[in-house]
């Protein structure tokens, strides 16, 4: 099963390819938005209600912006990841080779990358910023902080700011996949709170909606929000949290968070209100309430995000196809830069292979690694438990019980469980026959040449596709070969070197021989009971062992001589042969470069390169599954 940590990274790096890209949601319809399809958790809540300090307490830092008016202008995305070094740290998407470690620096870099798009004006924006925290104090979880609610402009925005950032918020939170975190004050009504209002009017039926009650220490003497917490007031499928926040003296004095939330726990634990639900109250029991939560539904959803990339990358793909065809001059210099792009991706993809880029090391990864596991797991226990043993002995026998030693028994259990060892054979060859494909779609990439030329690039990968999937046929036929030569014919001087259960027996009518004949019977009645059946077992996986010690060796050099050599050696040989067939018409059809369409191949290729990267993400969290 995927862990936590694994589908939580597995969403964070997906959004920042699509920010990357530019689809952060909503906007082109000519394109299906893999960002709305993302589950996350979306932080909802009105100006001064406490929503920085709720994040600032789950992080376990002062690092965002505050002030007067709406500081949150563009949302931010905070992914959280826990670290077990000891390190704490910040990176910004923007900046992706810089750690940040004093997290004044990061409030300040917020302000200013907010500014960046929006200006020194009080605008908004809905491109969001992405600030990886890695902190031992945090769980791992994804938040999306949004402007707080507001009812007026103030001076410098526009008369239409309300509207503008609630249709933002809307964006967000109307999505079936995005939990709402709806931030309310305690000391304000509960019917009056803008998160919750809006909160209602998406999820009416409470089931995406995590309630947080903030500023308890704050409300009348006398009074508790206990009708809230306790669900009577306005009941949600999910607990209301309540929250204890720094006050602003605190703030002012820059007193510590982690101090901040062993007083919170201290209030919880020691409030005549709210001491029966100090368990479930606090930043720290949100965070991991929200981390389990936000896990659990993305487990959900990986089925239909597998699908909608799916199908984006097929609409994609069909639209590249399809795009403009370039005119050529001259069919031979046609030929001749056709193949020397080709060259240039077989020359890239060879360095892949040989150590020169990286990638070509999974190879020795799938022999190393996969297949050695693969092999331990197979089920020789059950194969060779004492029940099996005696079933398969037993049939094999048939009505004449054997007399010295059971041969078709141990045929038949040798041969059934040789027939295992299919299974990671086919599989190596279908890991390596990955790894391959993926080593063409990188060159593909990697070679600049051919970046002009989205056609040739299809058909070249459609050509080395095609290849691997022969080299692949004839990697299965070759290993699931070296199987069934281990099964045709068993090694006979491992049995002859096998301890004998015969017993010598003297001449006829002598004392001792009458001993050792009732002693002889006696081990014969044994031969027939569990201490002879576990001997077989025993031998069995005794000579199994030996024959997976030689696979182990010659699967990989099968694998290698029919996929890697051959991929390394004529990978796209069939290919250059179709390529001198071709009319001047069929090589220009290739080199299409139409500028009427290059903007609209540009925003294909983009998203189809996010796609491919979305996609192999989700697989590799699959294969950990």
């Amino acid at each position: 099963m995927a862990t936590m940590e694994s589908l939580i990274g597995l969403v964070n790096r997906i959004q920042r390819a699509c920010t990357a890209l530019g689809d952060y949601g909503g906007g082109d319809n000519d394109f299906s938005s893999l960002w709305d399809a993302l589950p996350s958790v979306a932080v909802v809540g009105g100006q001064s209600s406490g929503k920085s300090s709720v994040l600032e307490s789950i992080v376990g830092r002062d690092f965002l912006p505050r002030g007067s008016g709406i500081v949150t202008r563009r949302p931010l995305v905070l992914q959280l990841q826990k670290t077990e070094d000891g390190q704490e740290y910040a990176e910004f998407g923007h900046m992706p080779r810089r750690r940040f470690t004093d997290f004044a620096m990061v409030r300040k870099e917020i302000a200013d990358e907010t500014d960046r798009v929006t200006g020194k004006s009080k605008q908004i924006s809905p491109v969001p910023i992405h600030l990886s925290i890695y902190s031992p104090h945090v769980v791992n979880l994804t938040l999306i902080d949004l402007p707080g609610l507001t009812k007026v402009a103030v001076e410098g925005q526009p008369e239409t700011i309300a509207e503008d950032i609630e249709s933002m918020v809307r964006s967000y939170v109307e999505k079936p996949n995005c939990v709402i975190l709806a931030i309310s004050p305690a000391n304000q009504d509960i019917a009056t709170s803008d998160a919750i209002k809006l909160a209602r009017e998406v999820d009416p039926s409470g089931e995406r909606t995590f309630g947080v009650l903030t500023k308890l220490d704050l409300m009348d003497k006398g009074t508790n929000a206990l009708d809230v917490l306790e669900g009577r007031a306005y009941r949600l499928q999910h607990p209301w949290v309540g929250i204890v926040n720094r006050s602003q003296a605190d703030i002012n004095k820059n007193i510590d968070m982690i101090i901040a939330r062993r007083k919170e726990r201290e209030y919880f634990a020691t409030s005549p209100d709210y001491g029966h639900l100090a368990s479930k109250m606090g930043s720290e029991y949100l965070a991991k309430l929200l981390s389990k939560h936000l896990e659990s539904v993305i487990r959900a959803r990986i089925p239909s995000i597998t699908s909608l990339i799916n199908k984006s990358i097929d609409e994609l793909e069909s639209e590249m196809d399809h795009l403009g065809r370039p005119i050529a001059v001259d069919a031979g210099a046609q030929l001749y830069t056709i193949l020397e792009l080709c060259r240039a991706f077989d020359r890239i993809f060879k360095e892949h292979l040989d150590g020169g880029r990286p990638g070509g090391d999974r190879i020795y990864g799938v022999f190393d690694n996969q297949l050695p596991a693969a092999l331990r797991k197979l089920p020789f226990d059950r194969h060779l438990s004492l029940q099996n043993v005696r079933k398969v002995v037993s049939e094999a026998d048939g009505y004449q019980p054997h007399l010295i030693a059971p041969e078709q028994g141990y045929r038949r259990l040798i041969e059934g469980a040789l027939n295992y060892f299919r299974g990671p054979a086919e599989a190596s060859v279908d890991a390596v026959h990955f790894v391959l494909k993926e080593l063409v779609r990188k060159s593909i990439g990697e070679t600049q040449e051919l970046k002009r030329f989205p056609t040739l690039q299809a058909a070249i990968a459609a050509a080395a596709g095609e290849a691997l999937e022969k080299f692949r046929d004839e990697g299965k036929k070759t290993v699931i070969r070296l199987v069934d030569m281990e099964s045709s014919y068993l090694t006979v001087d491992f049995f002859r070197k096998l301890p004998q259960e015969v017993e010598k027996v003297g001449p006829p009518g002598d004392r001792n021989t009458d001993r050792n004949a009732d002693r002889s019977a006696d081990r014969n009645i044994d031969r027939y009971a569990e201490g002879h059946f576990r001997r077989i077992g025993s031998n069995v996986s005794s000579y199994v062992g030996m024959v997976s010690d030689t696979l182990r060796s010659t699967i990989p050099k099968a694998v290698v001589y029919c996929q890697v050599k051959e991929a390394r050696q004529s990978l796209l040989n069939y290919f250059y042969t179709q390529i001198g067939k071709k009319e001047g018409k069929q090589l220009s059809e290739l080199l299409d470069e139409d500028p009427a369409l290059m903007e609209r191949r540009v925003q294909c290729a983009k998203r189809l390169e996010l796609y491919k990267a979305a996609r192999d993400e989700v697989d590799s969290v699959a294969w950990a599954r």
